[in-house]
């Protein structure tokens, strides 16, 4: 069956995974633009003639979906309702060669670092004075802003090294440039990304430069929440949080993904730090920026983790008390240390100790929100949902940390994209709720 005319150089984008594969998307999207293609991002109408798919690699469920994907838009290929199918994105990156013989109705498949390649095949140019600049897909009040590919980090269940690449920093005079573009379409808020962002400008400058691009994009107007994803705890760079506590743009929030707290297991997983120093390293972070929330992510289930391992670990967590807090469970995964060894832990034990630890982290977030209780806080509202205007305070990260719902009546007036001050009145425990106040 032949595809519609009027279709032509109409291209989805779909996008699988994490916020660096989102920004690599709006990446590929304003090329698409610059270039004369009608592009849109996972649009419900189903109307273009080429799709592309952003493909995830990082653990089994992902990596599933991502293959359920390119399934499906391979079938409405195959049934002449789709002209051309391509994808990029980790999972390509990954098992490149087995996706062509498994899955050959995909017309080409693209790495992580391919962007010009692809757009060669799709007869566009790629644009290297369009660096930097992008569509954005999230609101128009918040970006993602990725500061730096790869890794170097030699974890050893992590797969991310082999799908990225290694660690190369963005120059702080483009990261400037583009939080400026971004301000002047409306962007009040960056939430700084990267694999790694404490390791920061030791590709480029030859050592750690977080704080000093902080300060710089501080100083850019119209930016008034700045936001911290996926530090490592090894080698923090102290002086980041200096800053964090001296400027009033830079949210007291930091994600720094932990992995476990367990000796054993901090070595077994290769993470260069012991729980001494990790237990030190909340703290001292406490102590320089006085009321932070702390996100951090860890793994049940990984090969060698005993009871003890894990009695461990769910010590450390009722002990910090993290504001925040997610935990997968493992996923053995080909071509990393940890697949040399045995997956000795039962896939129902590992969802059990997941389950134990989101019960126990259910419960501190309950307390810590009762606690918020009478207290006004600085809220950014992202949308209007249920008979409520939902928003987050500067200590929440969008769609994985808590929110604040303020009762959508008729004296309640509320502009989606700004600031409003909240008096917090009652607490579940991933949820606040308050009313306006002048």
């Amino acid at each position: 069956m032949k595809v519609r005319n009027q279709l032509q150089n109409k291209v989805n984008v779909i996008t699988l995974g994490c916020s660096k594969n989102l920004v690599d998307s709006e990446v590929l999207m304003g090329q698409l633009r610059a270039n004369d293609f009608d592009v849109t991002h996972e649009a419900k109408k189903n109307d273009a003639n080429i799709v592309i798919i952003n493909t995830c690699g990082f653990i089994d469920n992902a990596k599933q979906e991502s293959i359920d994907t390119i399934l499906r838009y391979a079938d409405e290929k195959q049934a002449g309702k789709l002209e051309k199918l391509y994808v990029t994105g980790c999972l390509s990156q990954r098992y490149k060669d087995e996706l062509e013989v498994e899955i050959p109705q995909v017309d080409a498949y693209f790495g992580t670092l391919e962007l010009p390649q692809m757009l060669k095949v799709l007869n566009a140019d790629y644009k290297h004075e369009l660096i930097g600049e992008r569509l954005i897909t999230t609101p128009k009040h918040y970006a993602y802003f990725k500061i730096a590919e790869g890794c170097n980090r030699p974890c050893s269940f992590c797969a991310i090294p082999l799908m990225r690449g290694k660690h190369v920093d963005r120059p702080i005079e483009d990261l400037v440039k583009e939080a400026k573009r971004l301000a002047s379409m409306g962007t009040k808020e960056l939430i700084l990304i990267a694999q790694d962002l404490t390791y920061y400008g030791l590709q480029h400058y030859g050592e750690r430069k977080l704080a000093d691009l902080l300060r710089n994009l501080s100083d850019v107007n119209g930016i008034e929440w700045i936001r911290l994803q996926y530090a490592y705890p090894s080698q923090f760079p102290m002086d980041a949080l200096d800053v964090m506590a001296e400027r009033s743009n830079i949210c007291k929030y930091l994600d720094m993904p932990l992995q476990h707290g367990s000796d054993n297991m901090l070595k077994i997983m290769r993470r260069g730090i012991s729980k001494r120093r990790t237990v030190e390293l909340v703290d001292q972070i406490r102590q320089r920026v006085p009321g932070i929330a702390l996100r951090t992510t860890l793994i049940a289930g990984h090969p060698g983790e005993t009871q003890q391992d894990f009695e461990d670990l769910y010590e450390f967590v009722e002990q910090t008390r993290f504001e925040r807090l997610g935990i997968f469970t493992y996923s053995h995964e080909e071509n990393t240390h940890s697949h040399t060894l045995p997956d000795d832990v039962p896939a129902e034990v590992k969802q059990e100790r997941a389950d134990a630890i989101m019960e126990l982290q259910q419960g501190i977030s309950m307390e810590l929100n009762e606690a918020r209780v009478g207290q006004t806080y600085k809220v950014l509202f992202d949308r209007k949902e249920s008979g409520h205007f939902v928003g987050r305070t500067e200590f929440d990260s969008p769609e994985v940390d808590n929110e604040v719902l303020v009762p959508a009546d008729k004296d309640t007036h509320v502009r989606l994209g700004d600031f409003a001050n909240v008096k917090i009145n009652s607490a579940s425990d991933f949820d606040l709720y308050g009313i306006l106040v002048k």
